[in-house]
């Protein structure tokens, strides 16, 4: 008997100590409105043009464990805006991103190493023009309270990183037009349900 209510205990001890690690967590939808990737090349160093897309996705918060945080975005490519149409439909072709064949680019976090001051790494694997790496983006957590547009719990984040396109085959015009971008991401997200 002692040893059935032994089990039962570790059972339910198991179990709360599980539902209470679950609600710890939050998952909290990007506005698609708010949430872009914008990115600077260098143009045979003359300039750095910048383009930008819309981005959609979720990130999950567990304020009791943040290191288990995570996020999940999608990036639909032909969306690209740079505010000149030409260009635009130029990057949007074969020489580029191809988005005929690679339709959407995706990052998924798969480890994250909380810092200091509202700070952390986010690890995860972009997938872009048909190939996925590891890549680590610098991320500061802005602010977390009630929208005043929407009045929902939201989250709001600023990020960046350094990418080399040619690691995502797209080597067209190297080394003119820069192999390395400059990713900055702004990001606001709604809690979701």
């Amino acid at each position: 008997m002692n040893k059935y209510l032994l089990k039962l205990f570790l059972v339910m001890v198991a179990f709360f100590t599980l539902t209470a690690t679950t609600e710890a967590a939050e998952t909290f939808t990007f506005d698609p409105n708010h949430t872009y990737v914008l990115w600077h090349v260098n143009h045979f160093g003359f300039s750095s043009p910048s383009g930008k897309w819309l981005a959609n996705g979720t990130v999950t918060l567990d304020k009791d464990h943040p290191q288990m945080s995570t996020v999940n975005v999608t990036i639909q490519v032909a969306d690209l805006d740079t505010g000149i149409p030409k260009l635009d439909e130029h990057l949007k072709g074969e020489l580029f991103f191809d988005v005929a064949k690679y339709p959407t680019a995706t990052f998924v976090s798969d480890k994250t190493l909380v810092a200091e001051n509202n700070t952390a790494k986010v690890h995860g694997i972009l997938t872009l023009h048909g190939v996925s790496k590891p890549v680590t983006l610098d991320v500061k957590l802005n602010k977390v309270g009630i929208s005043p547009v929407t009045n929902k719990m939201t989250v709001g984040f600023t990020a960046s990183t350094t990418l080399k396109r040619s690691d995502f085959g797209m080597t067209s015009l190297l080394p003119g037009v820069g192999d390395d971008v400059k990713i900055n991401i702004e990001a606001e997200a709604a809690k979701s349900g």
